[in-house]
Parts: structure tokens; sequence; C-alpha cells
């Protein structure tokens, strides 16, 4: 049965709960440093954790590194290059430190009282202060991150007041997340104490030590991150009625957040305690041992992804491209680009894929429609330029940069792709509205700057649906290669078992998901075995070395894996 709650075992003892015990924890301290995420409720902290010290006849004088920080308008001036002016969604990558965004002189006057039992400082860039002592981080997922902002309970870094919800996430993710996770990156390796942010009224922690030899060992392993689920315009019930535990009083589900690293965390259990952090804490540490020989190329950036579109008895995607390598890095300062695979692991009727240009293709007319619908809400007759395809299970449909795409209704795709995930230029959009009643956003302009027009006609069938051919086979299993498209950076190979396979990663981080079957156990040279239901997705890290596949009853399993080349 597929789990929505993930863990990574550590071994007993490591993860403690509540402020009591993390009172004691820092009660012989002289001077804390409480640093962490931004959306973390600091003062729900300094309430909880103060009364806890005071409980214990400790005098504590707290300091808000936040005081120091510059004028909200100072701030919004020094962001403003990177917000992309009043595009909706697309800025650039802030290139600032999180540093500047502080006052250094007030920074500086922010000292620690020689006659204080206890000194104190905490909020997002405490460490930023320059004091020297325990050094707590508490981090938040940023999924955690966005329902907060949706609710009005926080702001963007040095905002003072919360913004619409586009413009908080723009922002969040060209500015706040790009200087946070830089911060954070910086201070990782001499954190003293992690706090989990996500329930603020019951917190938990560890010692930064024994999370830096959970990654250690997650590196070297198997992992699965937590997912998340979100419901779209164009969302379906086949996750509701498939994945079990998830809220009803949804209107669908539109995505499940399988593997989108920049926002997933990771959850460890240690005597039935758990405690998530955010993916980037493994990407920090261990980069190297996860990536393998793609780590020159990728850094401390995870480079593939995977989640599903849900359309079953729901919408057909809007149609769309994706920018091509140059554009992306000019114009919005990502390092590669944003490519596209569909593995179709479940249809309803009539389900379709709308793929690549039909061979008579006019831009100049395509391009007149497109805008004529966005100014008169009239439709567009979508066949009349853009290929429809039958989709049935296991098909796997291509889409590099450039490509015209989107599924129809009655699809379950595994989306296969790279990291970068939001670089989505909307030509046509059915006319629909988005759950809150207002229309979506479209890009016809950009999305016209970066379609391939070639990619139209027979070239479609013969190059942009993969044919999966045998590679090789041994006892109780079969390797398949599902060429990806020579673009893309990643490949697909699909195993198909009987009993069990051992599988090398050959210096290469493997991203799997269980397409067919019940359930699998997998098994890493290094000792640590896990098991896998249908439609979960995990990784095995390059430094794993090889791991075994073993079925868990008669059928066979299908096992898509997909690397980097």
């Amino acid at each position: 049965m597929y789990n929505t709650n993930p863990v990574f075992p550590i071994g007993d003892g490591k993860i403690h709960p509540g402020f009591e015990s993390l009172a004691k924890r820092v009660s012989g301290e002289k001077t804390v440093i409480i640093d962490g995420y931004q959306g973390v409720f600091f003062d729900t902290l300094r309430k909880e954790l103060g009364q806890q010290l005071e409980n214990a006849g400790i005098d504590a004088r707290w300091q808000d590194a936040g005081s120091a920080m510059l004028p909200s308008a100072k701030i919004d001036k020094l962001i403003e290059p990177f917000l992309g002016g009043d595009d909706p969604l697309f800025g650039t990558r802030c290139t600032l430190g999180l540093q500047d965004l502080f006052d250094k002189e007030k920074l500086g006057s922010l000292q620690p009282d020689m006659h204080a039992e206890l000194n104190i400082i905490y909020g997002a860039g405490a460490s930023l202060a320059g004091w020297n002592g325990c050094l707590l981080y508490v981090d938040l997922p940023k999924n955690e991150m966005q329902y907060r902002a949706r609710r009005g309970l926080i702001t963007n870094l040095g905002a003072v007041r919360p913004g619409d919800q586009k413009s908080m996430y723009k922002r969040f993710y060209f500015t706040d997340w790009i200087l946070l996770n830089k911060h954070k990156d910086e201070i990782s390796g001499r954190v003293d104490i992690v706090v989990d942010g996500k329930d603020s009224d019951q917190i938990r922690w560890m010692e930064g030590d024994d999370l830096r030899m959970a990654l250690y060992a997650m590196s070297r392993n198997i992992f699965r991150v937590k997912p998340w689920f979100e419901p779209g315009a164009w969302g379906g019930t086949w996750i509701k009625d498939h994945i079990p535990g998830l809220k009803k009083d949804v209107p669908n589900y539109a995505w499940s957040f399988e593997m989108i690293v920049p926002e997933n965390g990771l959850t460890l259990e240690s005597s039935g305690n758990r405690l998530e952090v955010s993916f980037d804490w493994l990407m920090f540490t261990e980069a190297s041992s996860v990536l393998g020989d793609c780590h020159e190329r990728f850094g401390k950036e995870f480079p593939i992804r995977f989640d599903f579109l849900d359309t079953f008895d729901g919408g057909n995607l809007s149609i769309q491209c994706h920018p091509q390598e140059e554009y992306i890095q000019k114009k919005f300062g990502e390092n590669f680009t944003q490519q596209e695979a569909y593995y179709i692991l479940d249809t309803n009727d009539k389900a379709l894929v709308n793929l690549g240009f039909n061979e008579n293709l006019d831009p100049e007319l395509f391009k007149k429609n497109l805008e004529k619908s966005a100014i008169e809400k009239t439709p567009v007759d979508i066949p009349k330029f853009v290929q429809q395809h039958p989709a049935s299970k296991h098909d796997f449909f291509l889409i590099p940069e450039g490509t015209v795409h989107g599924s129809g209704s009655n699809n379950l795709v595994l989306e296969i792709s790279t990291t970068p995930y939001i670089f989505t230029f909307k030509m046509y959009d059915w006319l629909r509205m988005d759950l809150e009643g207002k229309p979506r956003d479209l890009n016809i302009a950009r999305a016209f700057e970066n379609l391939d027009f070639s990619r139209k006609g027979v070239i479609i069938q013969r190059d942009f649906i993969s044919k999966p051919y045998l590679l090789e086979e041994g006892p109780g299993w079969k390797k398949f290669h599902l060429p990806a498209h020579a673009l893309h950076y990643y490949d697909v190979w699909r195993y198909h078992i009987t009993s069990s396979a051992r599988i090398e990663t050959k210096n290469k981080c493997h991203v799997l998901s269980l397409v067919e079957g019940e359930s699998i156990l997998v098994e890493t040279q290094n000792g640590m075995s896990m098991q896998f239901s249908y439609a979960e997705t995990f990784a095995i890290p390059a430094a794993a070395g090889s791991y075994t596949v073993k079925t868990q009853g008669e059928e066979e399993i299908m096992l898509v894996i997909a690397f980097i080349k």
C-alpha cells in the first residue's frame, strides 16, 4: 500500500521530542544561536522554549536577529531586479547573499550580555551576528511554508505583511529560497542541533552530528522523500481513489510531488520519533556520493524529478512548452533547463497526449488563433495544429525543451523530468479558470520564443515516442531500454522481474518507481533493505554501488529507472 509518510530509520535514541528536552540540552550553554528558515514560527519557539528555561530556573536574555534587518522598503529595492517586474510568474535567480538584507551596524550591535546567565539570538540569519556558541537550526519543508503563506500566517523574507499567493511564491522561489539555501549550505557543517519546525507546539530535535551521520548513511543506501499532493484546475480522481490517507475534502488532486527535491522533505525516524528536514541537507553534505559521475555537472542540485499528473475524469493540461537551455539561463538564471517525458502509468477511456505539430502547421496562423482566444475568450481548434496521440499504459512520450505538448484527460502520467519545474509557458488553457475562479496566466510570447517548429509530422512518431527494446536478461529478469530523446540529459530503463535482479549503479544515481506489481523489497550492498509499493518513487545514490530488487508475490513487477546519461 502506498505510504504517504515514508521514513529513513537512523537507530534508537537519536530524535528527541518537546521543548522541555531541548531546554535541558541547552541549559548548560552560555550562548545559543537559533537560526532557521523563513516561515518558522520563531515567536512561538521563543515563548515555549523560554517558558521551559524559566521552569528550570534559567534566566535567558533573548535578542531578535530580525531587528537588524534592513527596512522592508530597502529590501524591496534590493531584490526588485530579481522579481521580473509585473510578470506574475517569473523572475530570475537572486545573486545576493542573506547578509545583504541586514544592516551591518545593527547586526554588529547585537552582542551577548556578559552578565546574563544565558544569551540567545534567534531568527532567520541569526548566525550572521557572529556569536560563538551552540548553533541550532530550525528547518521547515517548503510545502509547509507554502501552506502557511496561503493562510496569511507568514511573510516573505524581510516583508512587513503577507502578499497574494502568486507574488509570495514568486518571491520565495527567486529570492528567499536562494538566499536561505545558500546560507544553510554555508553553516550546515557546524550546526550543533537541528530542530523540525513543522509542528511548532511540539517540536522534535536531534544533534547535528547525528543528522550528518544519517545523511552519510542515506547517501550510500536508499531513500524516499516525503511526497505531497496538490489540487489543480485540471486535476483528476486517480490519486484520491488509489492513495490512502489523503484529505477527501478537496476538489481533486492534480499533482503528486513524488521527488521534486527543491520542495520535498526527508523524514528520519528514531525510537518512534520523527524529524523532517528539507532535501537540501542531503545535497549540501553528500552531493558527490549521491550524484556520482554527474556531480561535477550539477553540483549540489539534484537533476532528476518524478511527479504524477492526474487527469483521470479531469481536464486536459494546457498546451505548453518549456524554455530552451540558453533562454532559461539568460532570462531566469537557472543552471539547466526543464526537460520532460510522460510515462503513462494508467489510463481511462479515450486517453490521449498532445505532442508535436501537424505537418502542415502555419506558425503565424497558430499564434493568431492563440492571441485571439486570449483576448476574446474563444476556443482554439487544437487538433488543427497539434498532434493527438492515443495513450496506453506504459507508453513513453518524449518532451525535450521547446516541444509543444500537454497531457489529455484520463491519464495518470508519471512525469520524468529534469529538476527545474515552474518554467511552463502556457499557450492555451481551454478557457478555464483556476480553482479561485481567476483566469490562468498564459505566456504565448515566451512560448513562441522557444518553440521548435521543426518538431512536426512523421518525426514525432519516430523520435518523440520511445520504442522500448530488450537490452539484456538473466534468470528471473529482463532489462529494457526506453530511449529518451537525444537532447534529454537522462535516460530510462525498465526492469521486468519475476524473482530478483541485482543492479549496479556504475557511479550513477538511480531514481525509480514501481510501475507494475504490488510491492518489492530493495536491498543495498551496504546492508539496508526497504519495501516499496506500487507507484512509489525512491532513489539509490551512486555511492550505493549495487542493490538487489526482489519481488514479493507471484506476478511480474515492472520497475522504471531514470539516470543521467
